[in-house]
């Protein structure tokens, strides 16, 4: 396991620019098993998994190809006992721009509902590891979306958010309304949703979607350093944690509560709690063992 592991890891709307094809299972150059990522450890002791999506000739859109590469991405990264936390990131013009509307212009409904179309994507909401969005530039429709999925979002000063699928005779299809509206409240995600307008990086902060902004070139690096700041706690713990505030978005107050306290207990039957409050008892530093 170790060595596949190893082997994935190496250190107005936006118009897209004509685009490579785009189909899974591809392939990447030779030497790396991505077509349209970057994946590497990073960090001072490599306890972070960051994901770069690549395609910038299409500023980032998100096809299938791409989607099945994060997905792989992500999977080996979960299974890595080195890393902590994930970031994901593009590049300072683009995070996402959207998903790739050429790959999905000839789509019928019977495509669409036979095959599940998009319900893929869910994964990366489903990793246990903390993921982090560092997002430059555009975050529209499923960059926004895929943004959402994720737990922290850092964002650079020239960061824009949106949905604009309205202006392509849809709406979003993979949690665009769900999670927008329970981030910035349902008055601005509908005024997001059905006029297409962008919001800046600072009125994301300000509505809560995003918790904190940098310059461009200090994103990334921020949104590292608070990784590794994830990465030196329980692993075991933090996918506790993880799970007990997403209960808060998709339970209610009762039932969140109730799974607060299951996994708080749970906690008790872990050695890393043991030694969490012996070392603040006896005034040194926690060595977690993910156990």
């Amino acid at each position: 396991m170790a060595a596949a592991i190893r082997a994935l890891l190496r250190p107005a709307l936006p118009r897209l620019p004509a685009a490579r094809g785009c189909s899974a299972g591809t392939g990447g150059t030779a030497g790396s098993p991505f077509q349209f990522l970057e994946v590497q450890r990073a960090g001072a002791r490599q306890s972070v998994g960051l994901v770069r999506l690549n395609r910038p000739q299409a500023l980032n859109a998100l096809c299938e190809g791409l989607m099945a590469e994060l997905r792989r991405a992500l999977e080996a990264l979960e299974r890595d006992p080195q890393v902590g936390a994930i970031v994901l990131t593009g590049s300072q013009k683009a995070f996402a721009a959207g998903a790739d509307i050429k790959e999905m212009q000839g789509k019928t409904f019977q495509e669409c509902y036979s095959g599940s179309f998009l319900d893929g994507w869910n994964m990366i909401s489903t990793v246990r590891k903390p993921i982090i969005a560092a997002v430059n530039g555009y975050a529209l429709g499923g960059g926004c979306e895929l943004a959402m999925m994720c737990d922290i979002i850092y964002a650079g000063e020239k960061a824009q958010f949106g949905q604009p699928e309205i202006l392509l005779g849809t709406i979003p299809g993979s949690g665009g309304t769900q999670r927008l509206t329970r981030a910035v409240g349902k008055s601005l995600a509908m005024e997001m949703v059905l006029t297409g307008d962008r919001i800046s990086a600072a009125e994301a902060k300000a509505a809560g979607l995003v918790s904190k902004v940098f310059p461009v070139e200090k994103l990334l690096d921020e949104a590292i350093a608070c990784a590794e700041k994830i990465a030196s706690n329980s692993k075991l713990v933090a996918a506790m944690a993880k799970e007990a505030v997403n209960a808060a978005f998709e339970t209610t107050l009762t039932e969140g509560n109730r799974t607060e306290k299951r996994l708080f207990y749970a906690t008790f039957a872990t050695s890393d709690r043991k030694e969490g409050m012996t070392a603040f008892v006896e005034k040194r530093k926690a060595n977690f063992t993910d156990s």
